[in-house]
């Protein structure tokens, strides 16, 4: 069992942060794998054949990309804390990875390949410069696979900081990091359980350690690197998938109007009007305007949280939403 300790400084300095890097990393585990449990499953298929193309045509990133879909260490050079809190770019990740060391990144893969449920061989790790050619492996995955989705992704992701960064303000710790992945949990008063495989605890630092979001329903993994605060990557609440709508969407599309009825939805999360309008791939004023009739409906209000508007369901609004009796 892996535990994560904080004393109370380091608590106080805990924030959240976003990683381009990590979502890509997420998304290519996805695409390796024949029936993942993905961002969105049309995002899936319409990708995957491209994906494998690709790989069947470069020995080195389909090696490298068939041990990190298989092992329950990741490679340390793909696995570095961001450094840019909410704001940290791609570019910015790339280039660190790009720049660890050749004998770092083998240690990392050895590593990698001792925690592997499959067997797996080294014959593709060869020649030099490995962080430049992983980095240009996740570009290539970035520019082709996640890109397009980025502000999509990146509203799921925000919406479900806001949603901890109002349990923080409200609770504490604790109650903000609760089912933050399937194995982790607070114990006691200054312990997180990361996992609940043997290993040894770690002590987290000063700076406190982030905490970041991804899109991905299962994946969760720690990033570390020397001089670095710990970061928690684990799954964001909801994922953005458009799924077919049952007979009581459509009762409540009929009621209400479709998109509307969507946005109500889609409120179980709080989120600013942006949000949901990177999320439904709507214009702000669209989202607006049935913002606007929600609320005089009494179905959403709003709340300020620094400089954010958000948006929420009433308990009129969750009574329609979830088609309970007496709404």
């Amino acid at each position: 069992m892996v535990m994560l300790r904080l004393d109370s400084l380091a608590l106080s300095r805990s924030r959240f942060a976003l990683s381009p890097f990590a979502e890509t990393l997420a998304a290519i585990v996805q695409l390796a794998r024949p029936a993942a449990e993905s961002w969105n499953p049309e995002w899936h298929a319409r990708h995957r054949g491209e994906f494998h193309a690709r790989l069947r045509a470069d020995p080195y990133a389909r090696g490298l990309v068939a041990l990190i879909s298989a092992t329950k260490w990741l490679p340390d050079h793909l696995v570095v804390p961001p450094g840019g809190g909410m704001d940290t770019t791609i570019e910015s990740e790339l280039a660190e990875v790009a720049g660890v060391p050749d004998e770092v990144v083998a240690e990392g893969v050895r590593m990698s390949l001792a925690h592997s449920w499959e067997e797996r061989q080294l014959d593709w790790f060869t020649g030099r410069d490995h962080g430049a050619r992983a980095a240009e492996l996740f570009r290539v995955a970035w520019d082709t696979h996640v890109a397009a989705d980025w502000p999509a992704r990146r509203a799921v992701l925000l919406r479900d900081v806001t949603h901890r960064a109002g349990l923080l303000a409200a609770h504490g710790w604790p109650r903000a990091l609760h089912l933050m992945n399937r194995r982790s949990a607070w114990v006691g008063s200054d312990a997180i359980r990361f996992s609940d495989r043997p290993g040894p605890d770690r002590t987290v630092g000063a700076d406190g350690m982030l905490f970041v979001p991804i899109s991905a329903h299962r994946s969760s993994w720690l990033c570390q690197a020397p001089g670095r605060p710990y970061a928690l990557v684990y799954p964001a609440r909801g994922t953005g998938a458009r799924e077919a709508a049952p007979d009581g969407d459509r009762a409540l599309a009929r009621l209400i109007g479709t998109g509307r009825a969507v946005i109500l939805r889609h409120l179980d999360t709080p989120a600013t009007t942006s949000e949901l309008a990177a999320l439904l791939d709507q214009s702000v004023g669209t989202v607006g305007g049935h913002l606007a009739v929600l609320r005089d409906a009494g179905l959403v209000d709003r709340t300020r949280l620094g400089r954010r508007v958000l948006y929420h369901r009433t308990p009129l609004g969750d009574h329609l939403a979830d088609g309970r009796p007496g709404a």
